[in-house]
């Protein structure tokens, strides 16, 4: 329909411009993108009919030519299928059936335009996005609160364990350090014990040398005497 209708406006646009103009003159007055001529308006919507009605028979792109026939098919009713304006009776309820004929499809468009073939759409998606991430944060928060509790628990379990071993190990760590600390002196101690009986053992076996070397000089020193003496007395006489 939208197809035919399209080709039909294109080739004949003076034909509905008369029943266009109605809507174009106001659409014109206030939206500068619509434009002024009722047979070019007529020609632009022929033209956006063919293409969107091939594309969504074709099943390309069939949300995005859904809504913009659903766009074009509210000008195009309020202009070609005015009933409220006939006088006569048949062509009012002529009219009136084109009217909700349009209405029907209008709805039938407008569902078109937001099916997604069986995909979730955008909305869902996000929606089901924000689920999931509340759902991992209030998981994530369960989990540290468990963590922390455990973590609690296993500190007042093993800190009485853990004093008991210091109160244990302290005293033989003080004794070792203790021990190195004391063992350069303990090691000058030994040195001077092994030192001191050698150098007593030395002076003892000088000490005769030492007495003969004296004995000898006094007794130098006795026979000097007595011979100064014995000059003496020489020179007396």
């Amino acid at each position: 329909m939208f197809v035919y209708g399209g080709i039909n406006s294109l080739k004949h646009p003076e034909m509905m411009a008369p029943a266009a103009k109605r809507v174009i003159d106001p659409l014109a007055a206030n939206v500068s993108l619509v434009p002024s001529d009722p047979e070019q308006a007529v020609r632009i919507n022929g033209a956006v009919h063919v293409v969107a009605g091939g594309l969504l028979a074709l099943g390309r792109f069939p949300r995005l030519s859904a809504l913009v026939l659903a766009g074009t098919l509210v000008p195009t009713t309020l202009a070609g299928h005015r009933f409220w304006e006939a006088e006569d009776p048949q062509e009012r309820a002529q009219q009136q059936i084109h009217f909700f004929k349009n209405l029907s499809m209008l709805g039938g468009l407008l569902l078109a335009s937001v099916d997604t073939a069986g995909k979730p759409s955008l909305n869902w998606q996000a929606r089901h996005t924000a689920r999931a991430v509340r759902r991992e944060a209030q998981q994530a928060a369960r989990t540290a609160r468990r963590e922390v509790r455990l973590a609690a628990g296993t500190a007042r379990v093993t800190a009485p364990v853990a004093a008991k071993a210091a109160r244990v190990t302290a005293p033989g760590a003080a004794r070792a350090t203790a021990a190195r600390a004391a063992a350069p002196a303990v090691a000058k101690a030994k040195a001077v014990r092994v030192t001191v009986p050698a150098g007593a053992k030395a002076a003892q076996g000088a000490a005769p040398s030492v007495a003969r070397a004296k004995a000898a000089k006094a007794k130098a020193v006795r026979a000097k005497a007595a011979r100064v003496r014995t000059a003496g007395a020489k020179c007396a006489r």
